[in-house]
């Protein structure tokens, strides 16, 4: 399993230590503002009763227990990640739920020796953008899907059209008179796959066929209002970047949480906050 983790080891350290443990105790507002990007994927997968199903990067189970209701009892959910901490979140929310038709991987999906033909459909909800070579990992993982199998999964879009990212970051940059040092948006990360014609070019190289990319407009649903928002860009994104960067006071935190609320505020009417993204909603099939 040791030498299965470590093509990605950055991303494994990452997510199991750092981001991880927030995204435990975060998660449940995480997920309610993210699901209509969920719905979405589950929307255009048109999962069957009886199907069995890949989730990559599966985080804490969401995505996996809602593969699972969508093939019914006579179908089964295998959610796969790199983390370990968030793969306990996934098994307990599995539990409490009483999912029996649900399991889950701990791997890294880019050399993980998935069973041949075993799957009848891949999904994943923002978490294929990771991989240090995308192309060997979407390759491998079509080992486990059976021919004629079809991916979907969103990815993030263009940067300028997510200020979910944008404004928190303008915020920050306003305030501390600097941002943290830039990182390239093409490495692993939320924005790699934000360019159509790249991820259509991973797609073509690792062998999959009729690779579409649908841009859409989604809006996101952050839950408890702006206040809500403004404590979730707290702890995850690039105004948590920027605290740490700056090591930021408990008066630079409240300053910078005002203003991250004001500017969210003007996707607010009638007391429903909707945050526009742009989403790339991802389809290809297994050859």
């Amino acid at each position: 399993m040791e030498n299965d983790l470590q093509p990605n080891a950055e991303q494994r350290n990452f997510w199991d230590q750092l981001a991880g443990p927030k995204w435990v105790r975060l998660g449940d507002g995480m997920d309610r503002l993210l699901a209509p990007i969920l719905e979405t994927v589950l929307d255009v997968a048109n999962l069957k009763q009886g199907d069995r199903v890949l989730d990559i990067g599966c985080g804490g189970g969401t995505s996996t227990l809602a593969a699972a209701h969508s093939v019914g009892p006579d179908g089964h959910a295998m959610g796969a990640d790199i983390s370990e901490t968030l793969l306990r979140l996934a098994r307990d929310r599995a539990q409490a739920a009483d999912v029996s038709n649900a399991a889950f991987q701990l791997c890294d999906a880019e050399t993980h020796e998935f069973e041949t033909n075993s799957f009848d459909a891949m999904i994943s909800r923002f978490g294929v953008m990771f991989f240090g070579d995308p192309a060997a990992a979407f390759a491998n993982m079509a080992t486990g899907l059976r021919p004629g199998a079809r991916i979907t999964f969103a990815a993030w879009g263009q940067i300028p059209n997510n200020p979910y990212f944008t404004l928190p970051a303008a915020v920050a940059r306003k305030h501390f008179g600097a941002a943290p040092p830039k990182t390239d948006p093409d490495d692993p990360g939320p924005f790699a796959f934000r360019d159509p014609a790249r991820v259509l070019g991973i797609l073509n190289d690792a062998g999959l066929s009729n690779a579409q990319v649908d841009v859409r407009e989604i809006a996101l649903t952050p839950p408890d209002g702006v206040a809500g928002l403004g404590a979730l860009c707290a702890e995850i994104g690039p105004v948590e970047r920027a605290f740490q960067h700056f090591d930021a006071s408990q008066a630079d935190r409240k300053a910078v949480n005002a203003a991250v609320v004001e500017a969210f505020s003007v996707f607010e009417k009638d007391g429903v906050l909707q945050v526009p993204a742009e989403i790339n909603i991802v389809t290809a099939t297994v050859s």
